[in-house]
């Protein structure tokens, strides 16, 4: 495993981000993130955490509720020279419950410092692709 910051690759961060969360590693899942003051996390609630501590607390009091384990399914990645930008769906198991709960639309946006790839913006909302998602049956698209 890397040191924290020291991630040659988004992709590098982004297992690593995965590895703790089956761990239940908050304090990994915070040594993750950019050492940037605007650091964000959604979470699937909508609740908006700004700063490393806001958001490695969160994941703290996440863990300490039960275990997760996350399936992912990458869906479209962009790189620049100093900025990423993943698009995945997530399906949560919590603890012992073999029930699914998703699946949720995530991204995650990276940034390439001195020390390598850290993540910076984490977003999930739930998803419903469904065409009885919109009121009207035709599934609404923002240009």
């Amino acid at each position: 495993m890397n040191t924290p910051g020291n991630y040659p690759t988004p992709e590098d961060v982004e297992q690593a981000f995965y590895e703790a969360i089956a761990r239940g590693d908050a304090e990994q899942v915070g040594l993750l993130w950019a050492e940037d003051e605007e650091t964000l996390c959604v979470h699937p609630t909508g609740i908006r955490l700004t700063g490393l501590v806001p958001i490695r607390d969160s994941w703290q009091s996440i863990f300490a509720t039960a275990r997760i384990r996350v399936e992912v399914e990458a869906i479209s990645h962009w790189q620049g020279s100093v900025l990423a930008i993943h698009h995945l769906s997530e399906t949560l198991f919590v603890g012992e419950d073999p029930s699914p709960h998703g699946p949720l639309h995530v991204t995650h946006v990276y940034a390439r410092g001195a020390h390598g790839w850290r993540l910076v913006c984490r977003h999930a909302s739930a998803a419903d692709d469904s065409p009885q998602a919109s009121t009207d049956g035709v599934p609404h698209t923002l240009h």
